[in-house]
């Protein structure tokens, strides 16, 4: 039996899943990630030998990051998970597993699953988008992942926001060291924080409280569709894809499908729009589900 192994390597859970011939899954277990480096080796080993043993075959293994691999240096970058920064994860993976390991940004992972057999299935060239605790995005064009020379291709989360308004402007500090970072305005915790203030965390229930009558959740959740929409249209004017794909815990918000079309027309420099605008027809599982089509 041939399969192929994905690992979603996140910030507070990992997930396995091995995919069968036919691209069904076989097989899907989660487990806590652990806070150090050598943890995450050892629980990837460790998952994935499981799998092996329970299905009974060996398989290829992809991993899902949230960073890229320089390179240059062949060292993780730019991950929010700092832990993982400064090391040769494909390479401590390959010799714990006995194997080459394939990594990519766990926003390509995204991109490659929608574009593969979901909701970006048909399209050409596919932007997908993931807003959550972090922002990003990854490419898949002709079903191939884009990562560019320097593999930063939809490194989208680090630019600034666009068109900045009354009031916007440097923006919040980012963890990346600079200010006004698409994913300060953009992410759950910006969000949360836009309507009930710093520390705030929940931005799942404004949609609920904004339904209800509050006027100070509509009011974030309003600001937080024109941002949006600003930051995409910058994309659909300089990539142009075929479809936006959204991904992670917001896009179960339904009102941006609608509401940040409606808005975007304003800065695209088109005289017609007719980008759509997708949910991400895994959900959370579509990361796991391209890192095991890295090796497709």
């Amino acid at each position: 039996m041939t399969i192929r192994i994905g690992i979603d390597l996140g910030g507070t859970k990992t997930e396995i899943v091995a995919l069968g011939a036919d691209g069904r899954p076989l097989l899907r277990r989660r487990a806590p990630t652990p806070p150090d480096y050598a943890g995450v080796i050892a629980l990837i080993g460790a998952l994935v030998e499981a799998a092996e043993r329970e299905l009974g075959a060996r398989g290829t293994v992809g991993v899902g990051i949230p960073g890229s691999l320089s390179p240059a240096a062949g060292l993780v970058r730019g991950a929010n998970s700092t832990w993982l920064n400064g090391r040769p994860l494909d390479r401590d993976l390959a010799a714990r597993l006995g194997r080459p390991v394939r990594l990519s940004n766990d926003a390509n992972c995204l991109a490659m699953s929608e574009a593969a057999d979901g909701a970006a299935a048909g399209f050409g060239t596919v932007f997908a988008v993931i807003l959550g605790t972090g922002v990003g995005a990854g490419i898949v064009t002709a079903g191939r992942i884009l990562e560019g020379r320097n593999r930063i291709a939809g490194e989208w989360g680090h630019n600034p926001l666009p068109w900045m308004e009354a009031g916007e402007h440097p923006g919040p500090a980012c963890w990346c060291g600079r200010r006004g970072c698409i994913e300060t305005f953009l992410s759950g915790p910006a969000l949360a924080a836009e309507a009930d203030g710093p520390g705030a965390t929940d931005a799942a229930s404004l949609p609920a409280r904004a339904a209800a009558g509050e006027a100070r959740a509509a009011a974030a959740l309003a600001r937080h569709a024109g941002r949006l929409a600003r930051a995409l249209a910058h994309v659909i004017n300089i990539l142009d894809p075929d479809c936006i794909v959204l991904g992670g815990g917001l896009s179960n918000m339904a009102h941006l499908y609608e509401r940040v079309p409606a808005i975007w027309e304003r800065w695209v420099f088109s005289d017609t729009v007719t980008t759509p605008l997708l949910r991400a027809r895994h959900g959370d599982s579509s990361g796991v589900l391209g890192a095991a089509r890295l090796w497709d």
